[in-house]
């Protein structure tokens, strides 16, 4: 009886999710994340899109 692999699981753990999950959605940023509001953009990005997501800029 061989215990190399106990458990029943595949050893392929390639489904699971690793490193840094916050990063820009548009770029792949990791810096100057926006995350409020579940936005995921770098502030670059957010400045392009904030006017076609429904942002204003108010004087």
């Amino acid at each position: 009886m061989s215990m190399s692999n106990t458990n029943d699981q595949p050893a392929n753990t390639a489904d699971e999710p690793t490193g840094n999950a916050r990063v820009c959605r548009a770029t792949g940023r990791e810096q100057g994340l926006i995350g409020k509001y579940d936005i995921w953009l770098c502030r670059q990005s957010f400045r392009e899109m904030a006017r076609d997501m429904g942002f204003r800029k108010y004087d």
